[in-house]
């Protein structure tokens, strides 16, 4: 067994396999719900199980989170694809930014929605002996392949319910 970056490097590669004979394979369907705790701060859950709070004034915004949500991301693109072509890593980190205005949420009238108007991210490796080859496929990776990423450079059809008992 070849441990990388703290995967297993032929399990990985067994599981990348599998996806390319069923693509069905790597299909994720999760239903995450937020409960409200007080205030402005929310209990999100995965599964029944997994949790985390947002909001409130000692938590991530939500919108703190969206950015950590890319940031994390890539973090996991990077790690997989370095695993995947054996390079290790000593330090990583990814630094994400962007600016929105609350206006509207707070019901002022506003040019702008409450959106990001834009967002960037680094990714900042330590990765010792790193060839030009390697780093351009982890360039690639997180160009190509992070799901964060690609959410948020597309418009995703978005449907809203309001449902009362």
């Amino acid at each position: 067994m070849t441990i990388v970056n703290g995967m297993n490097v032929e399990d990985l590669k067994s599981y990348v396999e599998s996806i390319r004979r069923d693509r069905s394979v790597a299909d994720r369907n999760p239903v995450v719900t937020a409960h409200w705790e007080g205030k402005s701060r929310a209990r999100v859950e995965a599964d029944g199980r997994k949790g985390f709070y947002l909001g409130g004034d000692d938590d991530f915004s939500a919108m703190q989170a969206i950015l950590g949500a890319l940031a994390a991301c890539d973090v996991e693109v990077v790690a997989t694809h370095a695993t995947l072509i054996g390079l290790e890593i000593h330090d990583l980190r990814v630094e994400a930014t962007g600016n929105f205005n609350v206006a509207s949420l707070l019901g002022v009238d506003s040019p702008t929605d409450a959106a990001y108007e834009q967002m960037s991210y680094k990714v900042i490796l330590d990765a010792p002996g790193a060839s030009p080859e390697q780093l351009e496929v982890l360039r690639r990776a997180c160009e190509e392949s992070s799901p964060v990423g690609d959410s948020l450079r597309k418009a995703i059809p978005l449907r809203f319910e309001l449902e009362t008992p």
